[in-house]
């Protein structure tokens, strides 16, 4: 026998049909039992066991993978400048340690500087790469992944028993230690445009700011109190509580729909897009030779500090420290002047500071002796303009290439890093002879950095003109 048909609607005939998702949510919340959202969501008053059951599971099944949640702008800020961290980190804590391994390892000087060398080229090569896979895969993956390889390097730094096997650990630590700063870039941008990314990227500054200051003090520390392994040991340890703090905090800020594929054409065509365009070449030029202009002095800081200002291996802060006050001064005026004024009115106030501070520095140095706070102080105002142009002008790079923003910063860290691995190797150890030759190289990086500013900003060359 057919069964009776109630001609009363039901509930579902004259009630708008509730929406699934918002019923689970009421249901996690308590606010509906699992029988009510059978009859809610599904049109059945059935209350039986095994449908429950099933229902469960298939929302289980259904429900999405767990998402971190976006940080305040301030905790963003925190993760990306501790990322950051890890280059400064990487190189300037073991800094005071060179006579100690020379000692250890029994090895002269040279290979001892080659270590520097080999983390640099390798961290060069590496940084074209980190843009590319965040653009691919993710924002997210590419930062743990490397971090994990870092933490494996770093220990085994602390274990090397030769030369060699330092030489090989810390090429590994090179081509980990960049995603952080080249992808975090791309997330300030993914997440904000215009003033709002340089308050982010100049409040990522002063907080990263403290990595360069209390990095050689730290090593020096460490050298005196322990052995120059240790200093490994602390890199493996900040490098582990960094990886789960990233793996626990960090977004993902690029949505699958946004992704470039990973190909050799695209990557062709990526890379050639911006190592094509002259307008990148102007804006990256005036970043990095700006940047090297601060490095030179920090590559040759064994004999700037030990020999020329006849400092000891604890007192490397004599040099750091009025370094890294004018890097936090400069990031705090970007991040003030935001939205205030325009990006090329913030740069041409640094190139005065930074044009100011390498004339005193010349004439200083031309006419007396290196001493301490003297030969100090213009570095400090140098690092204040240094750290005012830097923001604005990183994001019009990244603003060349919307669609490529981890490419984009990719090459501009490879061009940064390519100048500084230089500098390291073959300008600083040519120009660690007296300190009036590193004020005269100082200068001639401002002058070269001015020129590829202005460059940059000439209406005469192809390409989009980012105001």
């Amino acid at each position: 026998m057919p069964p009776t048909v109630s001609s009363k609607p039901s509930p579902a005939d004259d009630e708008p049909t509730a929406d699934p998702d918002q019923i689970r949510s009421m249901l996690g919340a308590g606010v509906m039992d699992p029988p009510s959202l059978d009859a809610a969501a599904f049109g059945t008053g059935t209350n039986s066991a095994e449908a429950q059951a099933d229902r469960v599971a298939g929302q289980r099944a259904e429900s999405p993978p767990k998402v971190v949640a976006i940080p305040s702008r301030t905790r963003l800020a925190i993760i990306l400048a501790a990322l950051a961290m890890l280059g400064p980190f990487s190189i300037d804590t073991y800094l005071p340690a060179f006579p100690e391994i020379e000692r250890s390892l029994g090895v002269p000087a040279i290979q001892v500087q080659q270590t520097m060398t080999a983390y640099m080229l390798a961290f060069a090569f590496m940084i074209l790469w980190h843009g590319a896979l965040s653009d691919a895969l993710g924002r997210r993956i590419v930062i743990l992944v490397s971090l994990a390889v870092f933490v494996f390097a770093s220990f085994g730094c602390a274990s090397a028993h030769s030369i060699h096997y330092l030489w090989a650990f810390r090429v590994v630590q090179g081509l980990s230690a960049g995603a952080g700063i080249v992808v975090g870039r791309a997330i300030v941008r993914d997440r904000y445009a215009g003033a709002e990314a340089t308050k982010l990227l100049s409040l990522v500054t002063m907080i990263f700011a403290i990595a360069p200051a209390i990095a050689p003090i730290l090593g020096g520390w460490v050298v005196g109190a322990f052995d120059w392994r240790t200093i490994f040991l602390g890199l493996f340890g900040y490098s582990s509580l960094l990886l789960w703090a990233t793996w626990r905090l960090l977004p993902e800020t690029l949505p699958p729909a946004q992704r470039q594929p990973f190909n050799a054409s695209s990557l062709w065509h990526s890379y050639r897009s911006v190592f094509g365009t002259l307008r990148f070449h102007a804006y990256a030029g005036t970043v990095a030779f700006n940047f090297v202009g601060l490095f030179i002095y920090v590559a040759a800081a064994p004999s700037f500090i030990i020999e020329h200002l006849h400092r000891s291996q604890r007192e490397f802060g004599w040099f750091f420290i009025p370094s890294v006050a004018g890097i936090f001064l400069g990031a705090l005026l970007a991040n003030r002047l935001a939205g205030r004024w325009k990006v090329g009115r913030q740069v041409r106030a640094g190139f005065v500071l930074m044009g100011l501070a390498s004339i005193v520095n010349l004439a200083y140095h031309a006419l007396q002796p290196a001493m301490v706070p003297w030969s100090v102080m213009p570095v400090f105002f140098y690092t204040i303009g240094m750290s005012l142009t830097a923001p604005g002008v990183t994001l019009m790079v990244l603003d060349l290439f919307p669609t490529h923003r981890g490419v984009a910063a990719s090459c501009q860290s490879f061009v940064q890093t390519m100048l500084g691995a230089v500098a390291a190797g073959i300008v600083a150890p040519f120009l660690s002879v007296s300190a009036l030759w590193l004020a005269i190289g100082q200068a001639v990086c401002v002058a070269i950095a001015l020129a590829c500013w202005r460059i940059g900003r000439s209406r005469r060359i192809a390409g989009p003109r980012v105001q």
